[in-house]
């Protein structure tokens, strides 16, 4: 009478399988995370220092490609118009179609159509200073016609925007038309997104929704671990079931 050895070759082959679906999905999930930002987003190199704090000569940002339908007050756009030199800028859209922009109010803000306007984004810390410097230096009204965006930068003390042109037809305002893409977050340095201001949320039309950056990183990322681990646990998985297997027994009877 003899025994047969005793194998794990089944936990093995499940190991296997369960190795290479983990890395099949993670590649799909990596490689198109990659791919669906690539068809969302443009990288930019701003060349100024117009839009600091928020966003600093040099820095690269990810700008999602939007009509200028899409765009809300508040937003950080990438816009080229021929009036103002045919080169891509940066600028914040403060105010769009039948707005009537202003500054300041007794206590130094920006106003929209009469409300006052904070700002935090003005300063590096992000928090509205108890004595406050006006929102702009120079002081202006301008009436936004239909269909245009008024724009200033974030460095109010340097920016060439909307005020360097009230002399104009439009006072200032670019048609929507010259708007290319939406600033989603700053890549380099590891800034972050760039939040949708909440003082803008209160007014007709509301704020702009965040585009899928957080949802492609979150993909690219969860893609790169279940590359990781499904290609240490097949290994891993192989060498537990060689631990667990036990040399066959035979006995001899008379």
């Amino acid at each position: 009478m003899s025994g047969t050895g005793r194998t794990d070759d089944g936990r093995g082959r499940l190991g296997s399988v369960l190795s290479n679906l983990a890395v099949a999905v993670g590649c799909v999930l990596f490689l198109g995370g990659f791919a669906w930002a690539a068809v969302v987003y443009k990288p930019y190199t701003v060349p100024t220092s117009s839009m600091s704090p928020t966003v600093n000569a040099g820095d690269r940002v990810l700008a999602e490609r939007v009509g200028g339908d899409d765009v809300r007050r508040g937003d950080v756009v990438v816009f080229t118009d021929e009036v103002w030199g045919a080169v891509p800028m940066v600028k914040r859209v403060v105010g769009v179609g039948g707005d009537t922009i202003a500054c300041c109010d007794a206590a130094g803000r920006l106003t929209v159509d009469g409300k006052p306007i904070e700002e935090p984004y003005l300063r590096a810390d992000g928090k509205a200073p108890s004595s406050r410097k006006p929102a702009s230096g120079q002081e202006f009204t301008a009436k936004v016609p239909e269909g245009k965006l008024f724009l200033l930068g974030d460095e109010r003390t340097g920016s060439l925007d909307s005020r360097v042109h009230l002399q104009d037809a439009d006072q200032g305002a670019v048609p929507r038309s010259a708007v290319q893409a939406r600033v989603d977050a700053v890549v380099w340095p590891l800034n972050g997104m760039i939040d949708r201001p909440e003082a803008f949320a209160a007014l007709p039309g509301g704020v702009s929704a965040a585009g899928p950056l957080r949802l492609q990183a979150g993909a690219v990322v969860a893609g790169v671990l279940l590359i990781l681990g499904g290609a240490a646990y097949g290994p891993l998985a192989a060498r537990s079931g060689r631990r667990r297997k036990r040399p066959g027994v035979s006995t001899g009877g008379r």
